[in-house]
């Protein structure tokens, strides 16, 4: 067990690891489940100036005050609890004051706020201000399920300057309750680690009758949260205003519990610790002091979902506790594994900011780094080593669970940070559909009207988008399997997959991707064994498949059937209507048998790979002469509306699937076209024109590229001509297959939106590409669709590495151009 000093070492270390560049409106703070989920709230000017929100946008009791007890000055530093110092009173020994924000710095799991705190405000005062941060790290561990499924997060204040300081933190029971009239119950704990007085001090608040598997406005009306600190603070819980207005005279509390329960606005009862920094010197020549305190929030449910399968309507534990035994030794584990923490979430931090910078520029890696956090937060990872179970909230849109068509575009980032989440996300899916409570043949649109219960849709009336869910399921199954096959860790997709132990479960009661090997790898216990590879990974990837094979057979006839010409349907895009004959969902359809035919390559049917593959190819000559405009300069909406034009963001998973090496030799070095001469007009599609390689010829990618850079708007690239409006996960697959330029451009025309947007909820994945960039009639905001922003990262990966050579041939006109240029410059 790590001694306290330690951790406050380690948390003495800045965290993030680049000065970020874009300004959203709103930026992650206590970022873990969708129900510890707290956001600062207009993230573009004082965090004081507004109370923290929960992703709905309500408003949450959080705030953190500073106190100079030379001065009498106190600091506001988040949330509004200044609204209970003012206005002052003549007799108040305090004053009210305002620091110097310095502005917000963020990576995948960290997001700091920075202030400067001046001694006083006298003009005669020269020394330096301190200089204080507030450090919120929910740590996001490729490397570690078991820490990833702990719903709890960090938030360290650190404090550095030569004059000394008081730090107030209180919280309220809105985090236990979207409900502010829900009455509530708090207790105190204290523990101690053996003979020393070192320890914790936790505050466990909950709603006094919990509310099982519920939610009032989308927070859960059920478990509890634990308020953590060490055990030097102090600690009080009362009033709101006695207790703020108690510490600014103070700079202290007085280790006293109120034990009048009530509701959560009755006299407003929070819950409070503070912690005094002596930073002060004899010396006039000392240097500044640094020191730290660290917290920890958690919220508990167990049980946390509701799920029917064959093993019958289950209310589902949580996993983490099939590790640790008690809520107390979780969180003791939690705080003391901070420096762990830590260690693991700034490798993927510094590992993301790497890649994204080598495949796009300083604002991709600012987005994708917004990003990460929101996709995880929507996340409950429940089962048991021998079978992990993830859920996945469909947030704000329609609060459905386990929706396929919303997995589908966050799945990029389970493919670049650990693919076994997106295996734990499928399952419940695969296990609910096996047990026979699902009565259509094709693929359900979820597994439950509305999260947490999982109870499924026996009459078969889940929202109606069948071609959809089939086609998406079928590619991330494909996508999946091929994360399992590489022969060495560079060839892998995600950076972290062959790390650990090669052993294989071949029990054939436990998952193929089961939790029952992990292992301590640089003294860090609890890490995941390696991901696929090798024998292993044909071995899980065949273990995975025959379970459920009669399913992807199932799904595939539907789309054989319906999807080449597809009825009058929703696609995910339902905020837009349903129509019929719509060429990106044929496409995605297609691509889903193309797929099957490699699944059944891993299951060793051989007849099933010669059928799916003839019929995908057939289809795919049929769709390009369906789809296409009669001028051949644009993909159409619909095969029967002339004049449309859509984002074909479907071609992303012909790439990411590796169909377009199909007859290339995928070199670096691709074979240039000796024709100068060009046509005067495009080739028309049709399979008159048929390339000699790729499964969707390349003339279709070079076609929907020079058609993006052509309708591109300020905020981005629209969804279709319908609209202005776009969608960021279908705007990053679209520009993953284009020329180097136009995919620059899109880049730029998000990172633009960001830092403009007149939004004001956790980032959005549907806006205007003009005027304010706001939201349309539909407001989303905090969806883990934003997943699909790590499109590019994926696709870098992808197929051994060799995905992007294969679509070198876009940038050739490109090159030829520049060369050009660069003769006539001579």
């Amino acid at each position: 067990m790590y001694a306290l000093f330690a951790i406050a070492a380690a948390s003495a270390l800045l965290i993030t690891t680049h000065a970020s560049r874009l300004t959203p409106p709103v930026l992650p703070l206590v970022v873990r489940t969708p129900y510890l989920s707290l956001w600062l709230n207009d993230a573009r000017k004082n965090p004081w100036d507004r109370w923290p929100m929960f992703w709905t946008g309500q408003e949450i009791g959080f705030s953190v005050l500073a106190a100079v007890p030379e001065t009498g000055n106190v600091y506001p530093l988040l949330g509004r609890a200044h609204d209970s110092l003012l206005p002052q009173r003549e007799e108040d020994p305090f004053n009210v004051s305002y620091a110097t924000f310095l502005g917000s710095n963020y990576d995948a799991s960290t997001t700091n706020l920075t202030y400067l705190i001046p001694k006083s405000h006298s003009p005669d005062d020269f020394s330096t201000p301190l200089e204080l941060v507030l450090s919120f790290l929910s740590p996001i561990t490729p490397t570690s399920t078991l820490r990833q499924s702990i719903p709890a997060s960090y938030l360290t204040v650190h404090v550095k300057g030569s004059f000394n300081v008081d730090i107030y933190v209180d919280l309220n029971g809105q985090w236990v309750s979207g409900n502010r009239g829900s009455f509530i119950q708090w207790e105190f704990a204290e523990q101690k680690f053996g003979a020393s007085n070192a320890g914790l001090k936790t505050w466990k608040v909950r709603r006094d009758t919990e509310l099982l598997f519920s939610e009032f406005r989308d927070q859960a009306e059920w478990g509890t949260l634990h308020f953590t600190a060490p055990s030097d603070v102090r600690h009080e819980c009362g009033t709101s205003a006695l207790l703020r207005r108690h510490f600014s005279r103070t700079g202290t509390l007085r280790n006293a519990v109120d034990a009048d329960f009530r509701s959560i606005m009755d006299e407003e009862p929070v819950f409070a610790f503070a912690k005094s920094f002596e930073l002060d010197s004899s010396s006039s020549t000392s240097s500044p002091r640094s020191e730290s305190v660290l917290f920890t929030i958690a919220h508990i449910q167990d049980p946390a979902i509701q799920f029917a399968a064959s093993r019958g309507l289950t209310m589902m534990r949580p996993l983490w506790a099939s590790w640790f035994s008690t809520v107390e030794k979780l969180l003791t584990f939690h705080y003391l594994d901070y420096k762990n923490a830590f260690k693991l979430a700034k490798n993927y931090s510094v590992q993301l900011e790497v890649d994204a910078y080598k495949s796009g520029s300083d604002d991709y890696v600012d987005i994708v780094a917004l990003s990460a956090r929101q996709v995880i937060a929507a996340s409950s990872f429940c089962g048991t080593p021998d079978d992990p179970i993830i859920f996945q909230k469909e947030i704000s849109s329609s609060g459905n669970i386990q929706t396929i068509d919303v997995i589908f575009p966050s799945f990029p980032f389970f493919l670049y940070t650990n693919p076994r989440w997106l295996a734990y996300t499928l399952e419940p899916i695969i296990e609910h559909t096996l047990s026979g409570l699902y009565p259509n043949t094709y693929a359900p649109h979820d597994i439950g009207y509305h999260f947490p219960n999982a109870t499924g849709h026996p009459d078969g009336r889940d929202e109606y988008m069948p071609v959809e869910e089939c086609g998406d399921i079928l590619i991330m199954g494909l996508a999946l399997i091929n994360s399992l096959r590489y022969d060495i860790g560079t060839a892998a997709g995600s950076v972290w997959s062959d790390l650990g132990r090669q052993d294989f479960d071949a029990d054939p009661t436990t998952s193929a991707f089961s939790l029952n090997t992990l292992e301590t790898r640089d003294e860090i216990f609890g890490l995941d064994d390696s991901w696929g590879g090798s024998t292993k990974g044909e071995k899980q990837a065949k273990k995975w498949v025959v379970r459920s094979y009669k399913l992807w057979k199932q799904w595939t006839g539907y789309l054989i059937e319906f999807s080449l010409e597809p009825s009058h349907q929703l696609s995910t895009d339902d905020f837009a209507g349903p129509l019929q004959l719509q060429t990106n969902l044929a496409l995605k359809g297609i691509l889903g048998i193309k797929a099957m035919s490699q699944i059944a390559q891993i299951y060793g049917n051989a007849d099933d790979v010669k059928y799916y593959k003839n019929i995908s190819d057939v289809y795919i000559s049929k769709w390009e002469d369906f789809g296409f405009s009669r001028d051949g300069t644009h993909a159409k909406l619909a095969y029967d509306w002339y004049g449309s034009w859509t984002t074909l963001y479907n071609l992303y998973a012909d790439s990411l699937l590796c169909f377009h090496l199909e007859g290339t030799s995928c070199t670096s070095s691709p074979k240039v076209n000796q024709e100068d001469q060009k046509p005067l007009k495009p080739s028309q599609p049709g399979r008159n024109n048929s390339d000699k390689t790729g499964f969707v010829p390349p003339r279709v990618y070079k076609i929907q590229s020079d058609w993006y850079h052509a309708v591109l708007q300020r905020y981005g690239l629209p969804l279709d001509g319908r609209h202005l409006y776009t969608k960021t996960d279908w705007e990053f697959f679209a520009a993953a297959v284009t020329t180097k330029s136009v995919r620059e451009e899109i880049l730029q025309s998000v990172a633009l939106w960001i830092n403009e947007t007149s939004t004001d909820l956790p980032l959005t994945d549907l806006h205007e590409t003009e005027g304010t960039g706001g939201f349309p009639s539909a407001t989303f905001k905090a969806r883990p669709v934003v997943g699909g922003h790590f499109a590019f990262l994926t696709l870098e990966r992808a197929c051994g590495g060799e995905a992007m050579m294969g679509l070198n041939f876009l940038n050739e006109r490109e090159k030829r151009g520049d060369e050009v240029e660069g003769r006539e410059e001579l």
